[in-house]
């Protein structure tokens, strides 16, 4: 993974145009594989999905079983239907390597499930990302951790079209936009990752497997970071596209906090 530190918003901006150069991407949205955003209000944390931070890496046919368990309840308190694949036929697709099949052509199981889970705080092995630069932006500016380094980062993840695919390989798989699930995939552009390995049986597996190594076999993955004392500049500039915790998110507590920034930006611009 290439990293380039910046001093500034502006300097970002800069930086990113010469990847898009470099990838061919001046006009994002016209390209088969668009570039995807990630922001982490830390430049000290790992590309690492909410299921790695609760426990070790566990097998897909595993996490299946404990979706499938809870869906009943999720379904009776939402009064919303997934109609999934039944864990036994999963199991038996997933215990080969044929299930590279699946995972890599639209026939990815629980997909809309799983992004529903997602975007309810469930420990997932989707890395969510964005289309928008200016959305994964927002997220790594928004709430910055304060850490010794001071710094926010921005990913930036390329695809690439003949992947290497194999045994014994960590491969990753990008998850489309067209999938009917929470509302919140739409209003923040979302795609996602699965970073997935077999050997006797399919793992989730760690993203510094892949592109910290070095290799470009999986796609490319720059780490952008930038002073977390441009908060106050970048949010300022993203609420005039009416980019905000409330465009984002569409909920009570999400208007609350947009009016909260807005209120507040002033005392917080002086303090700065």
């Amino acid at each position: 993974m290439e990293e380039i530190n910046v001093d500034s918003w502006e300097e970002f901006k800069i930086e990113l145009a010469k990847i898009r150069l470099e990838r061919g991407q001046s006009h994002n949205a016209d390209s088969p594989y668009p570039l995807l955003f990630r922001g982490q209000g830390n430049s000290c944390w790992s590309l690492s999905t909410t299921l790695d931070r609760w426990r070790k890496p566990m097998s897909f046919q595993e996490y299946y079983r404990v979706i499938s368990k809870i869906k009943p309840q999720i379904e009776s308190f939402t009064g919303k239907e997934w109609p999934i694949p039944d864990y036994q036929e999963v199991e038996n697709r997933s215990a080969t390597y044929e299930f590279d099949l699946d995972l890599g052509f639209g026939r990815f199981p629980a997909y809309a499930y799983m992004a529903y889970l997602r975007h309810r705080g469930f420990p997932s092995p989707l890395l969510d990302w964005s289309r928008s630069v200016y959305v994964a932006s927002y997220f790594a500016f928004n709430k910055p951790s304060k850490t010794p380094s001071g710094r926010v980062s921005i990913y930036v993840f390329s695809d690439i079209r003949n992947k290497l695919h194999g045994t014994q390989m960590t491969v990753v798989y990008r998850q489309g936009p067209y999938v009917n699930t929470h509302r919140r995939h739409f209003l923040q552009q979302s795609e996602y990752t699965l970073c997935l390995g077999f050997d006797t049986e399919w793992r989730f597996e760690q993203y510094d497997k892949v592109f910290n190594d070095g290799l470009r076999q999986q796609g490319i993955c720059w780490k952008i970071t930038i002073p977390a004392t441009e908060r106050v500049k970048v949010l300022q500039e993203l609420g005039e596209y009416n980019l905000n915790s409330f465009s984002l998110f569409g909920s009570e507590e999400s208007l609350v906090d947009t009016l909260a920034t807005q209120e507040f930006r002033s005392s917080q611009e002086s303090s700065e």
